[in-house]
């Protein structure tokens, strides 16, 4: 299907976002970096703080063998000059409100058809308990995303549905950070009205969305998403809303799926495109991304085609973190904050990638669905304390903070 950047992308956003989205390298493009040592390999990806680095010096790093201890030190050794030594978490509460959907990822393990086995769509009454209860507990960010439900409207609206969501919740936890609605909800939300999506952005702002998760990306390559995710919005639909959602003032995290069929030369043009659309933010004097979080693919439960194909349950967690240091220092001093998932690595890989890159260890979140019904063994609740200890046992110091990396008010940090 030819998407009409009129309805509902901005006609400007469609132009920006192909214009930074990076196509894979081709293999040749390694050639000549093929025999570079690789300390040198890392040295010429932070040259030049304005432009992309050589996308060969860049598919040479991601998709040569190269001894893990210095890409471990040269990611660490950024991530110290960027982010310091401090290690953050934030006390946050998931809400995925409904699993009904009207997409097939080849990887979702989580989506339903209404009346399925399994199927959830959660009333207000409920999401607004779970937010009282967030916010006693000292959480200052709510993170709400799920399925493409058809059946979410008010008064016939979709738009209408997502603001009275925003509102219940706001009334339920007065002054908490909403943090909700990926780049393909925020979409469907237009698409369902046939509205324009600054209409969509603007509105669900007005009624208290605070950020935007980057969810959705899954690998920006159209080559990856045509077997992955091919009735998911594209990579350059998923550019221009992000480039929207920003020109409204409107932070956003950033991620990649990582660990099933993308090649490094994709890894490559997902972290350059990650780094265009940051220049893009930066050059327009608004926020951009917050930070980055590696997302490993888990198979136990995916869709059988896929986890044939990939042919593992759980993720490689050798090649996360080695993942985890290209991340670092492909993206260098444009995305500064760098997060792991405890939920799919679990807290003890978490911790570890902490000396890969990582200055984040994560959320709370308090409860957790999509992932876990994945097959994913890292749990679904960590407690502040737990987070703490996993940074105080590297000698690292730890903070509290914000959705957005600020410090926390005194009187919401726990007693």
């Amino acid at each position: 299907m030819t998407l009409d950047p009129l309805r509902p992308i901005a006609p400007w956003a469609w132009r920006e976002a192909g214009d930074a989205l990076v196509p894979p390298p081709p293999p040749s493009a390694a050639d000549r970096w093929s025999s570079v040592p690789t300390d040198e390999l890392i040295a010429s990806l932070a040259s030049d703080e304005e432009q992309l680095p050589d996308p060969g010096a860049a598919l040479a790093l991601c998709g040569g063998d190269h001894p893990a201890a210095a890409l471990q030190h040269g990611a660490d050794a950024l991530r110290r000059q960027l982010a310091g030594e401090t290690v953050t978490y934030v006390i946050n509460r998931n809400l995925n409100f409904t699993n009904h959907c009207v997409k097939h990822c080849g990887f979702c393990a989580f989506r339903r058809d209404a009346g399925a086995e399994g199927a959830f769509w959660h009333g207000f009454a409920l999401l607004q308990e779970k937010a009282r209860a967030a916010q006693a507990w000292g959480a200052t960010e709510l993170c709400l995303q799920g399925g493409l439900n058809p059946m979410a409207r008010e008064a016939g609206s979709a738009l209408r549905y997502y603001e009275a969501l925003l509102g219940a919740l706001l009334e339920a936890a007065p002054g908490i950070h909403l943090h909700a609605f990926s780049p393909q909800e925020l979409l469907f939300i237009a698409e369902q009205d046939d509205c324009p999506l600054d209409t969509v952005i603007q509105r669900l702002r007005e009624a208290g969305l605070g950020s935007v998760p980057g969810t959705a990306a899954e690998v920006l390559s159209e080559r990856v998403r045509r077997q992955l995710c091919p009735e998911k919005l594209s990579a350059r639909a998923w550019c221009a809303v992000v480039l929207q959602v920003q020109r409204h003032g409107l932070a956003s995290t950033a991620t990649m799926m990582a660990g099933h069929i993308e090649a490094a030369a994709d890894r490559v043009a997902h972290w350059f495109t990650l780094v265009a659309l940051q220049q893009r933010a930066w050059q327009a004097g608004v926020p951009g991304f917050s930070e980055f979080v590696l997302l490993p693919f888990i198979g136990a439960a995916a869709p059988e085609p896929l986890r044939r194909r990939v042919g593992r349950d759980q993720p490689d967690r050798a090649a996360m973190l080695t993942l985890t240091a290209q991340a670092r220092l492909l993206l260098g001093r444009w995305l500064v904050n760098h997060q792991p998932s405890w939920v799919k690595l679990g807290l003890d890989g978490a911790t570890e990638a902490l000396r890969w890159g990582c200055n984040d260890i994560g959320g709370t979140l308090m409860e957790e669905h999509i992932t876990t019904m994945a097959g994913a063994t890292g749990g679904t609740s960590r407690s502040p304390q737990e987070l703490s200890s996993a940074a105080l046992g590297l000698g690292r110091p730890v903070r509290q903070r914000t959705t957005l990396y600020g410090p926390v008010a005194a009187e919401a940090l726990p007693a």
